[in-house]
């Protein structure tokens, strides 16, 4: 079998991301995320990012968080569901436009209402795009709707991955059971039919993929755990070294994350 498309590695694919950390402050990013009864990731997310050397960190919110949260610079809102999460409106179209880079960090809730405000707004923006969380899970059913833009990127757990796939009825699937070679065989394909960066964990490593390249770096070489893949700072460090980084280094970019320390 031919696996010059592979890279195993234990170390950042390309220094060089680093040296494209800005020394001054550069670049507007955007948080979207949060629903009115979990909403501390995404404080969390935009405090961390604000440590980073970005000219600007934008939170958005649903607006039944208002009452709940003092005005801080920063942190804006837009109208909400009866439920509390967001649901189609003018100012979640325009915050995911009106920024280099666009993170949804999750916690949007279970609701179809959210899920079709947030297709819509993936559609129109023109901005690169980070998902992460239960973001995926809203937006995997109407993928097909999206998944042709090149400034997309995934970091989803292998359980979502299969949903996806399956949600695009794409031939091949990623069974939670199989050996390491036959995922990254399915995302080397995957990858190549579709310009979407994904980085995910499975059987004890971590793969990154895009335009038919994959990386794979065994967990236990890095400082996360497989929890703290999804549910700490690293969707937030790969969304910074996006942003900073050439758009056709958004592979290296996704990957060095794992080893970058602020």
């Amino acid at each position: 079998m031919n696996l010059d498309y592979l890279t195993k590695t234990d170390k950042a694919i390309d220094e060089n991301i680093f040296w494209n950390v800005p020394e001054q402050k550069s670049g507007i990013l955007q948080v979207v995320g949060g629903n009115a009864n979990s909403f501390s990731f995404e404080i969390k997310q935009a405090e961390f990012l604000n440590s980073l050397n970005l000219k600007e960190v934008r939170l958005l919110l649903p607006d039944a968080l208002r009452t709940k949260i003092p005005p801080i610079p920063g942190i804006n809102f837009a109208p909400s569901t009866e439920s509390g999460s967001f649901k189609k409106s003018d100012e979640l179209n325009f915050a995911m436009n009106d920024a280099d880079l666009i993170y949804l960090s999750g916690d949007f809730s279970k609701n179809s209402e959210t899920s079709i405000a947030l297709v819509e707004a993936i559609k129109k923006t023109t901005s690169s795009l980070v998902l992460t969380k239960d973001s995926i899970d809203l937006v995997s059913e109407s993928a097909e709707e999206f998944i042709e833009r090149e400034n997309l990127t995934f970091i989803a757990t292998s359980s979502q991955l299969q949903k996806l796939f399956k949600n695009l009825y794409y031939p091949k699937m990623i069974l939670l059971s199989s050996p390491l070679l036959p995922v990254v065989e399915a995302l080397h394909k995957f990858t190549l039919s579709y310009p979407v960066t994904i980085l995910t964990y499975h059987a004890e490593n971590i793969i990154v993929a895009r335009a038919g390249k994959v990386i794979t770096t065994p967990l236990e070489k890095t400082n996360y755990s497989p929890l703290s893949l999804f549910m700490g700072d690293l969707a937030a460090k790969v969304s910074a070294l996006t942003l900073w980084s050439p758009a056709e280094k958004r592979l290296e970019a996704t990957h060095s994350a794992l080893f970058f320390e602020k």
